[in-house]
């Protein structure tokens, strides 16, 4: 007989660690398990090892509020990360509920509850909750450069770097201008030969100290607790107020942009050339320079920045389309990430296979027709457990409303009106993968903010009933056995193709 749960979180990362904590603090009792793929725990903080991988958001707002950071760093290093999450999960009581090595491939509704096949056996749950994140662990964005085969020295991508590389006193050259390029040269460029960035376009960096000088100060007067919240609150604050200066005034934050990093880099020409980008700031997440480091590098001569585009590997490095080679003994595809859709999890209700990418998301955090599941997400514009958490509080909410009510599942009414991206970035990673996500609507509670000034105060006051059905039993049957487009296997529909109806021993859903 297959292990049941009442709730099964999948991933055992940021997202699942923090949904365990305040399922146990706000729903105590429940029981739950948490399906985690890798045989460690931490998620991104586990996979990522380049050299100096870190936060791009700030510890304060990264970090739980239920667990203060206590690191000095507030661009904190991958290692530190992960060592504050498997201290969470420990104080939390959280590790023996993980089960490694056990990746969820498959979930069914079957009426009443989930059944969900690992590669280790099947389980079930009444609540199915999805906080894996949306990387594909198993492979990054690796484009199909011309002349690969020729080149006679090495390429890796970051997100499989390998254990024996050594790039001390070697050419290097970093293919890519995102926050995983910004944080690998001045890195690398501390040992190397010398480093060069080649980027085909500029990204907008933001130079922050990798200190809070506030946030020690505040933890040297006020208990720590308090003075976590202070400090969380503050930087919630500063970086929204932010965001909405470079939608609104991007001059004036380009312009600010600009003077932060000629204050580590010595060439104005240099920083036109290299350093200002096509688009409007925060069209693309700002990537984070703590100290100027990357400028730092370049202005000492360690780095430098190619903005051109690649027309051929040769043996000796890259042919760019200009003709100027690029002499590499290691080349660095930091080319960007795949995305997955909850974890890569084939989701089906009563056969019918659902296509996440065709549904609409409710409230950011479920699916319209799909029932008793939610998936976790984050900001695009501030850390990812601000919004993390409030979903986690949210489901939290929303099983305590089933409990009360002695109903057995809840499904979002089929959603109707104009569809929007759920992601609203311009890049590549983000656009390669938009067909795989669900949409958002343009109105509530359909509509996904990126804010989390609104979201703090709205989500934990939502209603779960505004647009939601529940119901008792095998209530929810999904689609019509005659709809199906094949008699063998699951058919792909949307959600909206799912249906609630009445059994003859059970009461009916009732929608509110």
């Amino acid at each position: 007989m297959a292990d049941h749960f009442d709730v099964l979180i999948i991933g055992a990362g940021m997202s699942g660690i923090g949904a365990a904590w305040r399922l146990q603090q706000l729903r105590p009792g429940t029981s739950y398990a948490i399906l985690e793929s890798r045989d460690d725990l931490g998620g991104t903080w586990d996979l990522f090892r380049y050299p100096g991988v870190r936060s791009d958001s700030d510890m304060f707002t990264l970090s739980y509020p239920f667990r203060p950071w206590r690191g000095e760093q507030s661009m904190a290093s991958g290692e530190s990360i992960l060592s504050y999450l498997r201290d969470t999960a420990v104080e939390g009581g959280i590790l023996p509920h993980i089960r490694f090595g056990t990746r969820a491939v498959a979930a069914n509704w079957d009426g009443s509850r989930w059944t969900v096949e690992t590669e280790k056996g099947t389980l079930t749950c009444n609540f199915l909750y999805a906080c894996a994140g949306y990387y594909n662990y198993e492979a990054g964005y690796q484009p199909d450069f011309p002349g690969l085969g020729d080149f006679a020295g090495r390429l890796v991508h970051p997100q499989f770097w390998p254990e024996d590389l050594d790039t001390t006193g070697k050419r290097v050259v970093v293919i890519g201008s995102g926050a995983t390029a910004v944080t690998l040269v001045p890195a690398l460029a501390a040992t190397a030969e010398h480093v060069t960035m080649l980027q085909r376009s500029p990204t907008y960096l933001t130079v922050l100290p990798d200190r809070d000088a506030f946030a020690d100060q505040a933890r040297k007067r006020l208990p720590p607790g308090l003075a976590h919240k202070v400090v969380r609150t503050k930087n919630v604050l500063v970086t929204q107020g932010f965001y909405q200066l470079a939608r609104r005034r991007p001059d004036r934050v380009k312009s600010l942009l600009r003077r932060l990093a000629l204050h580590f880099l010595d060439d104005p020409a240099y920083f036109a050339e290299h350093f200002t980008p096509s688009y409007e700031p925060w069209d693309q997440r700002l990537c984070v320079v703590p100290r100027g480091d990357l400028f730092k590098a370049i202005n000492d001569g360690n780095a430098s920045v190619a903005t051109a585009t690649i027309d051929r590997f040769v043996p000796e490095g890259i042919r760019l389309t200009g003709g100027r080679v690029l002499e590499a003994d290691v080349v660095v595809s930091a080319t960007g990430l795949d995305l997955l859709a909850v974890g890569g999890m084939t989701l089906t209700v009563k056969g019918l296979k659902i296509e996440p990418g065709h549904s609409m998301t409710y409230r950011g955090l479920m699916l319209g027709g799909v029932p008793n599941f939610a998936f976790c997400i984050g900001y695009t514009n501030a850390s990812w457990t601000l919004r993390a958490d409030l979903s986690h509080r949210y489901v939290a909410k929303l099983l305590g409303y089933l409990a009360k009510h002695g109903y057995t599942w809840a499904v979002p009414n089929e959603a109707a009106g104009e569809r929007r991206p759920l992601l609203d970035l311009s890049s590549g990673y983000v656009q390669r993968a938009l067909d795989k996500f669900p949409a958002q609507g343009t109105t509530d509670p359909w509509r996904v903010r990126q804010n989390y000034l609104i979201d703090v105060v709205r989500t934990p006051r939502a209603d779960v009933t505004r647009d939601m059905t529940f119901g008792r039993g095998s209530t929810y049957f999904g689609p019509p056995q005659e709809d199906s487009s094949s008699a063998s296997g699951a058919s792909n529909a949307s959600p909206a193709a799912c249906r609630s109806a009445p059994a003859a021993s059970t009461a009916p859903g009732e929608t509110r």
